[in-house]
């Protein structure tokens, strides 16, 4: 019933949009109705269940909050100072802005705890530069959600965790030579993500920024080094959460690791950078509530169509959850009864599948052990069968529909989602299916493997 729900929730999405150029906020809000009632009499209960996982999700929350940050940030001209400081540093590189993201999606990749809050931390500040270097809005978005999915892969990372803390796992696997492995096989996804910004670079005929455009490093930084403050933002939650403050933190009996776990980093980035971009430019804000209210109001086009989209996009896939999507398609892979590497292939677009409504950790917790101990039995080694499971989960970011990081990019250089779906699943996730299915036929060697 899961995988029927999957077909009729993706199919509505695509007529609804491409057909009928219909809204697709409103394709998702009828698909998530249809998913329901295929529940029969717990129809009403699934609806209730979605709509109520939907409204608690921070992500949701983060999408929203980085569209009202992206504009708030443009319009008191914080932007416009930080892109200068960036450009006087490494503008003379075509396509500059968006190999920052991808080393910076690495760099806060083990630190942002996921998707979303890596996309939100590096494409707050390269989303906008992009737009600058004249990047199609579309493409940028692609570019930032691919860049942001490597926070999944890139050890370590909680994805990391839940793997090895599988019983058969742990029993086979050893620590230190699967963060290896893993970090080798992450080492091939980065490769994929520069060769991809090459060819957007050379499609859209991307110039290094002009040296009419760059200022010389001293002035800009002397006119704009206020507007890097708005990282503290993100620094902040990242240094309380992580690392040996965060260790010190949950020392403290007062504090514990309790009250750490429950500050959601993807709620509290934005929530800190909007709040910071108010003190920095106080001075600008508007002087009276009519004009504060006007200056607020301006900003409500640019929620209608995401807001309603994510919202029931992540309700229907709560509902495709409940409806066992993730029992149905690892039930198809274990009696398909395939050759080793069909087998492979087979758990590679699986996982995918179940990655585009759930996150990386999500699906990996659903089927990761199942699909660890098939590729066992098909007479995979227990190192490459972790890191390709993993290597397949990393898809959660690149999936449409459900995925928080699609909304939180297209937010941040107001792009149409919808647009991003196709680049998406056809130059980044399907890329990953193969590079993990080479991993695991061996063409592509990782450490120990």
């Amino acid at each position: 019933m899961g995988i029927l729900a999957l077909l009729i929730f993706i199919s509505i999405l695509i007529i609804w949009s491409v057909f009928l150029k219909r809204n697709l906020g409103e394709a998702s809000l009828i698909g998530f109705i249809a998913s329901s009632l295929l529940g029969g009499k717990e129809a009403l209960g699934l609806l209730a269940n979605g709509f109520s996982f939907a409204a608690t999700f921070s992500v949701l929350y983060a999408a929203l909050a980085f569209v009202f940050m992206a504009y708030i940030i443009d319009r008191l001209g914080i932007v416009e100072k930080l892109l200068a400081i960036l450009n006087s540093m490494v503008g003379k590189i075509p396509g500059a802005p968006a190999y920052m993201d991808a080393m910076g999606s690495v760099a806060l990749g083990t630190l942002s705890g996921g998707d979303s809050g890596n996309t939100a931390a590096t494409g707050s500040i390269t989303g906008p530069w992009m737009l600058k270097n004249k990047w199609k809005k579309e493409i940028a978005a692609s570019v930032m959600v691919g860049n942001g999915g490597m926070a999944s892969v890139f050890p370590p990372t909680t994805s990391m965790f839940i793997i090895l803390g599988f019983a058969p796992v742990a029993a086979a696997v050893g620590v230190g030579e699967f963060f290896i492995a893993l970090f080798v096989a992450s080492l091939y996804q980065l490769a994929h993500r520069l060769i991809m910004i090459w060819f957007f670079v050379k499609k859209q005929n991307i110039k290094a920024f002009s040296i009419e455009e760059l200022e010389p490093l001293s002035s800009s930084f002397k006119r704009g080094w206020t507007s890097m403050l708005l990282y503290i933002g993100a620094i902040i939650p990242l240094a309380i959460t992580i690392g040996p403050l965060g260790e010190k933190l949950v020392s403290i009996p007062s504090i514990g690791e309790k009250s750490l776990d429950s500050i959601d980093i993807v709620v509290w980035i934005p929530t800190l950078m909007i709040t910071i971009a108010f003190i920095l430019e106080r001075k600008n804000l508007p002087k009276t509530v009519p004009e504060f209210m006007k200056f607020i109001q301006a900003s409500i086009p640019r929620f209608t169509t995401i807001g309603a989209l994510i919202f029931f996009a992540v309700a229907a896939s709560e509902v495709l959850t409940k409806l066992g999507l993730s029992n149905n398609i690892a039930f198809l892979i274990e009696t398909a009864n395939a050759p080793a590497w069909l087998t492979l292939l087979l758990i590679g677009v699986g996982i995918t599948i179940i990655a585009g409504p759930l996150t990386s950790t999500g699906t990996l917790t659903a089927v990761g052990l199942v699909s660890y101990q098939i590729l066992i039995s098909s007479g995979f080694s227990p190192l490459i069968s972790a890191v390709v499971v993993m290597t397949f989960a990393s898809t959660s970011a690149q999936m449409p529909p459900a995925s928080g990081s699609i909304y939180i990019a297209s937010g941040i250089v107001d792009a149409k989602p919808e647009k991003t779906f196709g680049m998406l699943i056809v130059l980044y996730a399907l890329p990953v299916i193969i590079i993990g299915w080479l991993i695991g036929m061996g063409i592509l060697p990782i450490w120990g493997g």
